[in-house]
Parts: structure tokens; C-alpha cells; sequence
């Protein structure tokens, strides 16, 4: 019992971690985002790389945008007493693969059962004909 109410005080203490600091770097770009000019930028080429690199921005600021709603269900699911447990077998993560991936909802083992199912199915969707352009929806 000690055992995993510290290990459940690691995890949580980590996840909030995480939290702030993409919170942090979440904000920061925002703020960035906001005192950046695209008035200095004085031909096609400035103006390309100044777009490509706001394009760039944006997929950080939406991809942290997401990790920090997974933390988000992380910390609920440790609050639940589900945190940790893999949802398709049951059996615990293991401490690495959850301080690497720290909302991971799937063992390993699991988790490559699932992608070689879904590699499998964009791999018979090609063969039918073409590959689909949401595979998410194949793998399903």
C-alpha cells in the first residue's frame, strides 16, 4: 500500500510538473505570437519564411495544446485510481513508459498489438485501392 501511494505521489507530482511547463511554454508563445511583426518582412521570400515559421508555431501551440489536455485526463484518471493501468489488458504500465509518456494509456505490449493492427489496416486499405485519407477511421 505505501508502495503505490508513493508511486502515485511520483506520478502526480511529474504530470503536474509537465502541466506547468507546458502551460508555461504555452503562454510564452501566445505572448510571443502576439508581439511578433510580420511588418518588417520586405519581399516574397521574408514573407515565406515568416509564414512557414508562423505555421510552425501554430503546430507547437497546438500540439502542446493537446498534451497538456492529455495530462489534463491523466490527472483525473490518477485521482480515479486509474492511472497507470493499461486499458486494453489491464496490467500496469511500467514506471519508464509512463515518466517517458506520462498520459500513455496502453502497456507497450499493448500499444504495439495496436499499431501493427493499425499499420495492417492502412496496409489492406492500400491494397483495395488507394490509401484512405483518415486512417484513424480504418484502424478503428
Amino acid at each position: 500500500m505505501m508502495d503505490r501511494t508513493i508511486r502515485t505521489a511520483d506520478l502526480r507530482h511529474m504530470l503536474s510538473q509537465r502541466q506547468r511547463e507546458l502551460t508555461n511554454d504555452v503562454q510564452r508563445r501566445i505572448r510571443d505570437g502576439r508581439t511578433e511583426r510580420q511588418a518588417d518582412v520586405r519581399d516574397d521570400l521574408e514573407r515565406s519564411d515568416a509564414s512557414i515559421q508562423t505555421d510552425v508555431a501554430c503546430a507547437m501551440l497546438q500540439m502542446n495544446a493537446e498534451t497538456l489536455t492529455r495530462i489534463d485526463e491523466a490527472l483525473v484518471r490518477l485521482d480515479a485510481g486509474e492511472y497507470g493501468a493499461c486499458v486494453e489488458c489491464g496490467d500496469e504500465i511500467s514506471e519508464p513508459r509512463l515518466r517517458a509518456l506520462p498520459f500513455a494509456v496502453r502497456c507497450r505490449s499493448c500499444e504495439e498489438t495496436r499499431e501493427q493492427n493499425r499499420d495492417n489496416a492502412r496496409q489492406l486499405a492500400g491494397q483495395r485501392g488507394g490509401l484512405s485519407l483518415f486512417p484513424e477511421l480504418v484502424s478503428s
